[in-house]
């Protein structure tokens, strides 16, 4: 008789194919839903505009007034979901790839925001109307470890070089 307590762990090994999957997500992803602590301690779910750096990690460009902002200069651990369903079909069934990572400022004073900037505008040109307001800057976020579910039964644990891009 099966012990209805014992679990049959999901995760797959983690294969090239999800790899790639994983980073097509990451390269197609123009914003993501962005998982923060509040000083409380209760957790802020929002969503952000969502690029790749030169070096292929995640940012964002955040201004200081949002409450995730404050959050993250608090708590800088955070999660970042990337991949949307589909037009049709059932959304569980989609691909989607969760980011546990911490976040690191880049403010407008820092020498690395020009070329950030004009990297972050070829992908998000319509952020050339605030990208140099005051209250804004870069978030890059330091992948930790990734999580990624290529729909059902396929799931996956990513390390940060599984989801570097291919040199």
């Amino acid at each position: 008789m099966t012990n209805p307590t014992q679990r049959t762990d999901p995760i797959r090994p983690t294969d090239d194919e999800a790899r790639s999957l994983a980073q097509t997500l990451m390269q197609s992803a123009g914003y993501a839903a962005l998982a923060t602590i509040t000083a409380t301690g209760a957790p802020l779910v929002t969503r952000v505009a969502f690029g790749l750096c030169p070096a292929g990690q995640p940012i964002s460009l955040i201004s200081s007034l949002a409450a995730h902002t404050q959050a993250l200069q608090d708590t800088p651990a955070a999660s970042l979901l990337v991949g949307e369903p589909g037009e049709k079909g059932d959304p569980l069934t989609h691909p989607r790839l969760s980011l546990m990572a911490q976040a690191l400022f880049v403010d407008n004073q820092s020498p690395q925001h020009a070329d950030l900037a004009a990297h972050y505008l070829r992908s998000h040109p319509k952020a050339k109307l605030y990208i140099g307001f005051a209250d804004f800057s870069f978030v890059r976020f330091e992948i930790s470890e990734g999580l990624l579910n290529g729909g059902f039964g396929k799931a996956f644990h990513l390390t940060p070089a599984d989801l570097s891009q291919p040199g």
